[in-house]
């Protein structure tokens, strides 16, 4: 009987998904025929401002570009410095709840606030400029990579563990030995990774005064000044590309250098 039903419990759910969506649409006015026309309109004459780029601000751009990869580097340095003795004292196999469980919340909380949002209470607490989204950028970077590596060591083989705890090593010996090396490659990773989403989030952190090119595209877009506003954007879609490229290669090469189990 239930393998009967099942059908129809899909379909059901099926159907209140997309009336849910469909109500959902119409509530935030995408049924509105009047406003999408409208937008189309100013959409082609936003396109039109932007061509061609503005090549005279290209100095200030890439100085300005500069700026944001170093909120990033130091902001994704500063986090993984934090993150990862806080992942180790979260990890469930070598501490007690009572240590485990507080640290958990606590980066809970921190990953939960936004990079932008985080570079606002800095800017806030320390004043306009980079400093305020370089510890943005390393605030949020903590809360999500404290939890990433967290998961990491508690995947780590418990037989290694055991092997490790039965010739008598501490807990600072077994996350030396045991936990450092067996995620060592996952650490790598996610750290490039993270590195990769800074510089994308480093952008806008100009946007609330924290620095970097934001600062410049926000005002571009105040003066209507969409040329040179192009300028940037390019600037930045090229620097991410290529540190994209960069880190993907890098990281096939580690994984390719990883040793491979023992058949």
């Amino acid at each position: 009987m239930n393998a009967a039903r099942g059908p129809w419990v899909k379909r059901g759910g099926i159907v209140l998904a997309g009336a849910a969506a469909l109500a959902a649409m119409a509530n935030i006015g995408f049924f509105d025929a009047a406003r999408f026309g409208r937008g189309l309109l100013n959409t082609w004459t936003f396109l039109k401002g932007l061509f061609p780029p503005e090549p005279s601000v290209l100095p200030v751009i890439l100085t300005a570009m500069w700026e944001t990869l170093q909120i990033a580097y130091l902001g994704t340095l500063l986090g993984f410095a934090l993150a990862l003795p806080a992942a180790l004292l979260a990890t469930r196999t070598v501490f007690a709840p009572a240590v485990t469980l507080p640290l958990r919340f606590l980066l809970v909380v921190v990953r939960t606030v936004p990079s932008l949002l985080w570079a606002l209470f800095f800017v806030v607490a320390f004043g306009l400029g980079p400093v305020a989204g370089t510890l943005g950028i390393a605030v949020y970077t903590l809360g999500y990579l404290g939890k990433l590596f967290y998961e990491a060591f508690e995947g780590v083989d418990p037989e290694v563990l055991e092997a490790v705890r039965s010739v008598g090593c501490n807990r600072v010996q077994l996350m030396r030995f045991a936990l450092l090396p067996e995620a060592a490659n996952g650490i790598l990773s996610q750290l490039l990774f993270i590195f990769e989403y800074n510089v994308r989030a480093s952008t806008i952190l100009g946007f609330v005064g924290a620095g970097g090119i934001g600062f410049y595209m926000l005002g571009y877009v105040q003066l209507l000044q969409y040329r040179s506003l192009l300028t940037a954007i390019l600037v930045t879609l090229v620097v991410v590309l290529l540190i994209e490229h960069a880190s993907t290669r890098l990281r096939r090469l580690v994984l390719s250098d990883a040793p491979s189990a023992p058949a």
